[in-house]
């Protein structure tokens, strides 16, 4: 679930700011570089800020639930 949320999120952001760049200003380019930077950069080193936050909000990773909920032997 953490990753399509994330995923989710990055695709409405670059949406957004392409829309903002067609009909505000064309400087909205640079935040749609910098969701594609930060994409890039948390495929090569496995860490990604939106998941620490969103697991700040409660948001898990489902497999990550299923092993706390298993009972302990």
């Amino acid at each position: 679930m953490l990753n399509r949320v994330i995923r989710g999120i990055a695709g409405t952001f670059i949406l957004i700011s392409l829309l903002l760049a067609v009909y505000v200003n064309n400087n909205w380019l640079w935040f749609t570089a910098f969701v594609g930077f930060n994409l890039l950069q948390s495929s090569l080193t496995r860490w990604c800020l939106m998941e620490d936050i969103l697991k700040k909000f409660g948001i898990n990773n489902e497999k990550q639930e299923l092993k706390e909920s298993r009972p302990k032997a």
